[in-house]
């Protein structure tokens, strides 16, 4: 690409094309992670039914819940291996065969027999396919990130990385909104018997129609120009990532660590705090959830926006503080007055949407050649350590203090902050504000 085609590029607004790229990017994004969430929703029912009778119920949720965990512990694998091959032979590849290796195990979980049907069997297969969904999962969330990323021009790049940001989130909303369906459409015997397969059935055959609708999405522009100039990545991708480039390998695991605290402690675990801590009922806690995940949605896009209006360091600089504010005034505000619960905890979701400008950093922080790589070995590997650690290490600080999840989420904002100096001070992105910037008039 020339130097005027790539100015042209850099300069041009958003296309139709581009628009049809992040849209189609967005819902499969949306349906593979509804496919991989669904499962937490679940477990008790799934704690019930593949697990012998005979063994305690905390132990069966424990248990069911360790099958829940092994699915993260698989995406720094998948993630690689799949990161791998988008980074030789094309991100649009990896792009559908990530979302295919998702919908498949999620229909098969959906048909599954029981204990009662298999014995010991039964857990095995659920574990086993929980395992590809992970797998999958790895490759997914880091290839959604790069493919949208490489197809808008740069000046765009933050909003397309929100946006794809804001599918996964819609995902979670559309796990919750199922859930929440069957459970008040249903008797508790009617979702044990059959409504449970519904949910993941449901989730498999949307998989299969992200499949179908990934057709109609091309090769990004980076890899194709890269693929004609021959500067494919000649060996193992990630031994480049991590011997070149370690600083840009730490960075965004510490971003990831922050992610990971906003999305688990405050999007995944407030509800069940709100009850055991808080006295909240569950369905005023998994309303006011609904309502912040809706927040964080446009939390995400609002990032996104943000980081090409005003650079990476700004955005998480202001993203960070605010972050740490509304998680402060959220769980202080809350005892002495629970009215506000549903203002709070929207509030709160709106400000976790920072984590819609962090796949921006990891993009921009790794060469085109093994970007697939580094961002998804990054992501991965510090999701798995910090996605499994957090719920840990709030719980038992929760023993200590109802605050605890705040001085956690609080003390990862730190690290946003901190990063977001960093960036200002090296100019992080300017090139791509500064292509953002309107000229003079």
């Amino acid at each position: 690409m020339s130097t005027i085609a790539a100015d042209a590029h850099a300069s041009r607004p958003l296309s139709r094309q581009d628009v049809k790229t992040l849209s189609l990017s967005a819902l499969g994004g949306a349906l593979e992670f509804y496919d991989f969430i669904i499962f937490v929703f679940f477990t008790a029912a799934l704690s019930k039914l593949f697990f012998p009778p005979d063994v305690s119920d905390w132990v069966r949720q424990l248990q069911t819940y360790g099958i829940f965990a092994a699915g993260y512990l698989a995406r720094p694998l998948g993630g690689i291996v799949m990161a791998h091959f988008g980074d030789l032979v094309g991100r649009k590849r990896m792009f559908t065969f990530s979302i295919f290796l998702m919908a498949v195990p999620t229909f098969a979980m959906g048909l599954l027999p029981t204990y009662a049907d298999i014995g010991i069997a039964a857990p095995v297969l659920l574990l086993l396919l929980r395992i590809i969904q992970g797998a999958a999962i790895g490759g997914e969330v880091p290839g959604a990130w790069v493919f949208v990323a490489e197809h808008v021009p740069p000046r765009h790049m933050g909003f397309a990385c929100g946006t794809l940001t804001a599918g996964l989130t819609v995902g979670i909303l559309l796990g919750s909104l199922m859930a929440t369906f069957l459970n008040q459409t249903l008797s508790p015997q009617e979702v044990l018997d059959y409504g449970w397969r519904l949910a993941f059935v449901t989730g498999g055959v949307f998989g299969l129609l992200g499949v179908y609708l990934r057709r109609y999405l091309s090769e990004t522009p980076v890899f194709e120009e890269m693929r004609q100039h021959r500067a494919l990545a000649r060996e193992l991708p990630v031994k480049t990532v991590l011997l070149a480039h370690p600083g840009s390998v730490a960075l965004s695991m510490l971003l990831t660590w922050m992610l990971t605290a906003a999305i688990v402690v405050v999007i995944l675990m407030t509800p069940g705090i709100l009850q055991s801590a808080y006295g909240f009922a569950p369905a005023a806690a998994f309303n006011a959830n609904l309502l912040a995940v809706a927040s964080l949605t446009v939390g995400c896009l609002f990032a996104g926006w943000a980081i090409d209006r005003y650079g990476a360091g700004t955005t998480f600089i202001a993203g960070s503080v605010l972050l740490a504010g509304c998680v402060w005034g959220f769980y202080t505000k809350i005892v002495a007055d629970p009215s506000q619960l549903m203002t709070l905890y929207a509030l709160a979701g709106l400000s976790v949407g920072i984590v819609g400008a962090v796949p921006y950093v990891m993009v921009k922080a790794f060469p085109p050649a093994v970007r697939f790589s580094g961002l998804s070995f990054s992501y991965n590997l510090a999701y798995a350590i910090f996605g499994g650690l957090t719920p840990v290490a709030v719980a038992a600080l929760l023993g200590e203090s109802a605050l605890a999840p705040a001085y956690y989420v609080i003390a990862t904002c730190g690290i946003g902050l901190v990063a977001g100096i960093y960036m200002k001070l090296t100019g992080f992105g300017r090139d791509t504000v500064e292509r953002s910037a309107p000229g003079p008039t």
